[in-house]
């Protein structure tokens, strides 16, 4: 009995193998998804999706240069990592200069709220200072510090708090109303 329950299993099996066989999804995906633009095997492929981004936008800078820039704890000093950063958007802001930028500083919650908010300041301005001794004119710039008001992520984790302790590039096309 239990040999012919197997078998029933094995055929039943082979059965939905088939059928999943001769289903095609092809005409499906090709309705729901844009063709993908041929890849090169080059590690500068486009993303699929992003195959159209043009030089010299806000998607442009955001994907292919970055805009964040991390610091450690109570530090607004600038490390490598922050300053490769930096040299990428000072080489891309200088040859898209109709761009302007606000530069938001960020802190997490290890000190009190008005300590936290003159580092963030102090990190905005540090990465506004760098970007002008790229070449990036200042007066296409500000710097405002935020504190800890606008957390990434409410953690306790060591390695969560640094998310909050960052400078974000944001491009505008016209500086803030005051």
């Amino acid at each position: 009995m239990s040999a012919m329950i197997g078998y029933i299993k094995r055929l039943a099996g082979a059965a939905m193998l088939l059928a999943l066989a001769a289903c095609s999804t092809t005409e499906v995906a090709s309705l729901e998804e844009p063709t993908a633009a041929p890849m090169t095997g080059q590690t500068n492929d486009p993303a699929p999706g992003f195959e159209n981004v043009a030089l010299g936008s806000e998607e442009d800078f955001i994907l292919n240069v970055g805009r964040r820039i991390y610091f450690k704890q109570d530090s607004a000093a600038l490390d490598s990592v922050a300053m490769a950063t930096l040299d990428n958007q000072a080489a891309w802001l200088n040859r898209n200069p109709t761009w302007l930028l606000k530069l938001q500083g960020f802190a997490d919650d290890s000190g009190s709220a008005s300590k936290m908010q003159t580092l963030s300041q102090k990190r905005a301005d540090a990465a506004m200072a760098y970007l002008t001794s790229k070449g990036v004119d200042p007066k296409r710039m500000w710097a405002k510090g935020y504190g800890n008001d606008r957390e990434v992520r409410d953690c306790t984790e060591r390695s969560c708090k640094v998310q909050n302790r960052r400078v974000v590039t944001n491009l505008r096309t016209q500086p803030d109303a005051v």
